[in-house]
């Protein structure tokens, strides 16, 4: 047995010499972070120096980190394009990563309306895994006796594809569902879920979402925490279980499996773990029936501690709706990841939302930072690039954005998220995430900016100028209050011809065309995972956005620089337009959507 002073570290007193030797490496590449990033930068280079695109800068010494900073451009996905479109059609020469592309990870939609492909190598599984390895040790700090119970997480694969080229393209925690890696993975009493894998690998939404209560409900004694990815993702499995509690309740008094569930791996699995069991089916009646599902997730699973979603940024709306349905348990956010690279962890995972701040781990990649000003902001050259400013370098209460360097290839390559810095562990800073830059509306994994909105609208004015009809002004607004969200768009109309109105099926249609309008993430959403709902039009009386401009004036804007917001957020301002509504409408169907990828 180790000592009590090996099992110390300055983050706290880890259970086990296995944590502590975690907790032990944090505090060592926290403490160094010049010297890690250096290493990295020099990794990265070395590893890609005779690439294409590293070989189209004319640099001397390839890994030279002043020349990599004055000669290599800051981009944008759309400036790689082409050689992501070259990689997907099957190039194999080493154009962005002198190592073999294994698959491309489907990231937010572009604003053609597809899903971004960002390239990956297999040695990033293991980068990411090993970010992974970190999380139980840092949690137990603060939530002791985990390896007593088991987690009900909500997790889920989602469509994915092939390139023309033959490569994979899915989204990132569905390459790693599938990975060996998960699949296969040892047992570890810290990280034992009730769902089994057969569950999280099937990929019909119904079915997957259907076992993983069930099994949720069979071992609720045991469930010791609850989560999802996303706050939107835990709170639509709330929604499947107010919607489904009656036939589960069912299956478990019966010990018989809802005949709906066809998959033979679900039904096989099934059948070695459920059995009658009466008092429990009794139980779930009692505590479902009737409309009070406050504080539902305690009392179904009364040893829940916590509950692990990502609740930052767009999911922030969706706090106090989680606090009904849980009684208020603390809320954990404890990574910050995305497709392009693995950044960071919480290393207080039990504070409040509002206090969360990640921790670049700097042996993930190599970070810059763009300082951000939405005023004037820094003007992109690429025969000129902007000064970055380092990892080590940022300074708290300045705002920046994300720029990366990965093994895989991407190479000062703009994340689009805008960081904070909130203070340091040891030498790393420590960043609270603001927004995504540009994104508008976000209700869970979709990202709509204003061009695509303005698009919609664009589109929808087709339809409407039939009708003699123009749109005055719009705004929009992310309504969570319902499971799923929706997208809300408030229409002031010029009707010029009162004999030849917009029907109210010409409205509902105009719901459709915009969603029609939307990048395929959105699409998906609403077609395949069902985690967005029908879009929404609600027509409000002529001078509305008069109002608007008065109440925004009324509040110091400025009459000369007022411009109508796209999208609102103020309940003020939501309840102005909503006193105002006129007619309301919804999409009369789902749009168009196939799992494929324009290459």
């Amino acid at each position: 047995m180790a000592s009590d002073a090996s099992l110390s570290t300055p983050l706290g007193q880890a259970s086990c010499e296995r944590f502590a030797k975690a907790l032990r490496f944090i505090e060592d590449i926290t403490s160094n972070v010049d010297q890690v990033q250096e290493k990295v930068l020099g990794a990265i280079l070395g590893q890609n120096a005779r690439t294409e695109y590293l070989q189209r800068f004319n640099l001397n010494d390839a890994t030279d980190k002043d020349a990599f900073k004055s000669k290599v451009p800051v981009v944008t996905y759309e400036d790689l394009l082409p050689d992501i479109r070259r990689i997907a059609n099957g190039d194999r020469s080493p154009i962005l990563c002198s190592h073999p592309i294994s698959e491309f990870l489907t990231s937010s939609g572009t604003s053609a309306g597809e899903r971004k492909l960002m390239p990956t190598i297999a040695e990033e599984m293991e980068r990411r895994q090993n970010l992974y390895s970190l999380l139980m040790p840092v949690m137990h700090l603060y939530v002791p006796g985990l390896d007593k119970g088991k987690g009900l997480y909500f997790l889920f694969v989602k469509a994915e594809s092939k390139t023309p080229g033959g490569l994979l393209a899915r989204p990132v925690l569905t390459s790693y569902y599938n990975a060996d890696q998960f699949k296969y993975r040892p047992y570890e009493p810290y990280n034992v879920y009730t769902s089994p894998n057969e569950a999280i690998l099937c990929s019909d939404p119904y079915e997957s979402m259907y076992i993983q209560i069930l099994c949720g409900l069979l071992m609720r004694e045991e469930v010791l925490r609850v989560g999802a990815v996303f706050a939107a993702g835990l709170l639509r499995a709330i929604r499947f279980f107010q919607l489904n509690w009656k036939q589960l309740s069912d299956d478990i008094s019966s010990g018989t499996l809802n005949p709906k569930i066809t998959d033979p791996s679900l039904t096989e699995c099934m059948s070695k773990i459920l059995e009658p069991n009466l008092e429990l089916a009794q139980f779930i009646k009692k505590e479902c029936q009737g409309e009070n599902w406050e504080r539902i997730i305690t009392r179904i699973w009364p040893n829940t501690k916590y509950l692990d979603v990502i609740v930052t940024g767009a999911m922030a709306q969706y706090i106090p709706t989680l606090d009904y349905y849980s009684g208020g348990l603390p809320l954990a956010c404890t990574m910050y990841a995305s497709s392009e690279c693995y950044f960071g962890l919480n290393l207080k995972p039990i504070c409040k939302p509002s206090e969360v701040s990640y921790t670049i781990m700097p042996n993930m990649g190599y970070f810059e930072f763009l300082p951000h000003d939405p005023v004037n902001p820094v003007k992109l050259s690429r025969d000129s690039p902007p000064r970055l400013v380092d990892l080590a370098d940022v300074e708290v209460d300045r705002e920046y954005e994300l720029v990366i360097t990965t093994y895989a290839g991407l190479c000062r390559y703009r994340v689009g998220d805008i960081l904070r810095v909130t203070g340091f562990h040891n030498s790393a800073p420590q960043f609270k995430f603001i927004k995504r830059r540009n994104v508008l509306l976000s209700i869970d994994s979709d990202k709509t900016d204003e061009s695509e909105l303005q698009k919609a609208i664009d589109n929808t004015l087709v339809l409407l100028s039939e009708f003699n009809t123009s749109i005055v002004e719009y705004t929009s607004y992310a309504d969570t209050k319902t499971i799923p969200g929706h997208y809300v768009i408030y229409l002031e109309l010029l009707i010029k011809d009162q004999d030849n109105l917009p029907s109210h099926r010409v409205l509902d249609k105009c719901c459709l065309i915009m969603e029609e309008s939307m990048n395929s993430v959105y699409r998906q959403g609403r077609v395949a995972d069902n985690s967005i709902g029908p879009l929404e039009i609600r027509v409000v009386k002529n001078g509305t956005f008069d109002d608007l401009m008065d109440y925004a004036i009324s509040r110091g804007a400025s009459i000369n620089q007022y411009k109508v917001p796209r999208c609102v957020n103020l309940t003020s301002i939501v309840e102005l337009l909503d006193a105002r509504i006129v007619s309301v409408h919804f999409s009369p169907d789902a749009p168009n959507w196939t799992p494929t990828h324009c290459c």
